[in-house]
């Protein structure tokens, strides 16, 4: 089960990303909403664009890989379901972004959400997983002190 949802969290994440690229023109966006563009950016960096033109490619990708092997360990070690699918998420996420780096060289980012003069840096579908997946952690170790508090 786990892995027909990572499968297609991978093809959403880069059917969503084809489809921006074909659509939209680098650096340039479409309005979806009044805080809500859909916008074509290439992102060189890690998250948000970190150490762009810093950390060099090659470095970046072994990070990463390191990081998707330390992520598949903890699906199969940790006990809880929601950990489980917490990192599953991370790990989607993180191989997509991985996939993008060693095809382009970049990832493409394409969600853009502004308030006002308030701006989030652009993000895509497998930065959302990442997040869920973070959240999903948090809220069971949370879940797991409050029980080991009350003992």
């Amino acid at each position: 089960m786990k892995i027909v949802v990572l499968i297609l969290l991978l093809l959403l994440d880069f059917f969503s990303k084809k489809f921006i690229f074909n659509l939209i023109i680098l650096n340039n966006f479409i309005t979806i909403l009044p805080f809500l563009d859909l916008i074509h950016i290439h992102n060189y960096g890690i998250a948000f664009g970190l150490f762009a033109g810093i950390l060099p490619i090659w470095l970046i990708v072994i990070i990463t890989l390191a990081i998707v092997f330390f992520l598949v360990s903890f699906i199969f070690i940790n006990s809880t379901q929601i950990e489980k699918w917490g990192f599953l998420l991370i790990l989607a996420g993180a191989i997509s972004n991985l996939i993008d780096r060693i095809i382009h060289k970049y990832v493409l980012d394409f969600i853009y959400l502004h308030y006002k003069d308030f701006y989030w840096p652009a993000f895509n579908f497998a930065d959302i997983y990442i997040t869920l997946g973070v959240l999903l952690i948090v809220y069971q170790s949370y879940k797991k002190l409050k029980i080991n508090l009350k003992k």
